[in-house]
């Protein structure tokens, strides 16, 4: 079967076409980095505007890159929270116009859990019950996944996401926007000399990044960044505390549990640092996808609409937006 996904929660205008949840005919995605790093974050109301402009290209540029017709697509997957409220409706809109016009189910998917469902992008499955860490520039959560469609949220941050932590601290060291790919390259090669505090939070799954966030900040006080040695030195120290309490925490959790295996999901899973942490620290196996299946992108959406479908779950077209859409 094969599914169409729409992605628009945040900055990315995505759309893939994906069969069987597994094999990825078109993934395009067009990226509005260049818009909004002038303004070193992202501006709601200009990236829905830009979604306006990118949608319906991008769905073409889809359907053509897979080589189909509508009448070859079952069903229309979309992400309807949480995200920004008004790049969100830009997606379920154009979804339900899609649906209306030639007769097909709509699925309404929730962000976090298509960023897990990624993992489902290869011939390799996942094996229940599973751990999943969710990283990504809102969100920092751990949750287990029992099947499909069976979540239960142990932690989440209490403060800033990860990779909102990566943003904040890439703007104190004057690396630009965005802030992970930033600090990633500013730190390749570099020791991380300065010791900068862990939030451990004993007895809770969840995260905390603010006061590694402030410290850093106070650092900025007391050094030189704009000494090219410094600045890499105190991003390769920001970096590696976010790592050690990620995969530190994730690690005891799957323990407690008994899991099978650990996902890793979303965009800071893209961090190498990260990837290499849990490969080189985990006595569980660890599943990362690719680093293009870690941003946002519609296939991951498609590959969870594929499994709700089979469900038996769809939504009416009456469905709506959720911008504070929870998981588990």
């Amino acid at each position: 079967m094969k599914i169409l996904g729409i992605e628009t929660s945040c900055d990315e205008t995505a759309a893939a076409v994906v069969e069987d949840s597994q094999d990825i005919l078109s993934n395009v995605v067009s990226s509005q980095v260049d818009i909004h790093s002038r303004y070193g974050g992202i501006v709601p109301e200009v990236a829905s505007r830009q979604h306006l402009v990118t949608i319906l290209p991008v769905v073409k540029s889809a359907m053509e890159e897979a080589g189909i017709g509508w009448k070859d697509i079952g069903a229309v997957a979309v992400t309807n929270g949480p995200g920004l409220a008004g790049s969100l409706l830009v997606g379920v809109n154009v979804a339900k116009a899609v649906c209306l016009a030639y007769d097909m189910p709509i699925i309404a998917i929730n962000h976090l859990e298509a960023h897990i469902y990624a993992n489902w992008l290869s011939a390799e499955k996942p094996e229940f019950p599973c751990l999943c860490l969710i990283v990504s520039g809102g969100h920092s959560d751990l949750i287990l996944m029992e099947g499909h469609g069976q979540f239960r949220k142990l932690g989440r941050t209490r403060d800033d996401a990860a990779g909102e932590a990566f943003d904040k601290a890439a703007r104190i060291l004057g690396l630009g926007y965005p802030g992970g790919p930033a600090i990633e390259k500013a730190a390749e090669g570099s020791s991380s000399s300065f010791k900068l505090p862990r939030a451990w939070l004993k007895g809770s799954d969840d995260f905390s990044f603010s006061g590694l966030k402030t410290a850093v900040l106070h650092l900025s006080m007391e050094s030189d960044f704009s000494n090219r040695r410094v600045a890499t030195a105190a991003a390769a120290s920001f970096q590696q505390a976010v790592v050690d309490v990620l995969i530190a925490k994730t690690v005891q959790a799957a323990e407690r549990l008994a899991v099978k295996q650990i996902l890793v999901c979303g965009g800071v899973a893209a961090n190498r640092a990260l990837r290499q942490g849990f490969a080189s620290n985990s006595p569980l196996p660890v599943k990362i996808p690719p680093a293009n299946l870690c941003t946002d992108n519609a296939a991951m959406v498609a590959a969870c609409g594929y499994h709700h479908y089979r469900q038996g779950r769809t939504d009416g077209r009456d469905v709506d937006v959720i911008p504070g859409l929870s998981l588990g």
